[in-house]
C-alpha cells in the first residue's frame, strides 16, 4: 500500500495516513458519490482500506484515541466498533501498515 504521511497526528503521535476513500452523496458537496484523498488515523487505516476495497464502503471513523472504542461508519449506517483496538486499549505498539 502506498501511503502519504500529513501533519496531523493521533493522540498517540503517529502520522495519520492518507487513503483514497469513498464520499457518500449525502455527505458530498456537490451530493454525489465520489472518492477523495482524506487523512485516517494510522492505526485503522488497514481496516479501512480493506473494506474499501471489498466494497464495504467507509463513511467515517475514528481510532478513539485511546480514550473511548474505535468505530468505523458505514454507507449504509451500520457502525463497527473496535473494542481491542490498539489504540482503543492505550498501546502505542500500533499496527504498522
Amino acid at each position: 500500500m502506498t501511503v502519504k504521511f500529513i501533519g496531523g497526528e493521533c493522540d498517540f503521535g503517529k502520522p495519520e495516513i492518507i487513503l483514497n476513500v469513498p464520499i457518500p452523496a449525502n455527505l458530498s458537496h456537490t451530493g454525489k458519490f465520489h472518492w477523495a484523498l482524506k487523512p485516517v488515523d494510522r492505526c485503522i487505516a488497514p481496516i479501512v482500506q480493506a473494506l474499501n476495497d471489498g466494497k464495504i464502503y467507509t463513511a467515517g471513523c475514528c481510532c478513539g484515541h485511546g480514550e473511548t472504542e474505535g468505530s468505523i461508519v458505514l454507507h449504509d449506517g451500520r457502525m463497527l466498533i473496535i473494542k481491542n483496538g490498539k489504540c482503543a486499549r492505550g498501546d502505542k505498539n500500533e499496527q504498522k501498515i
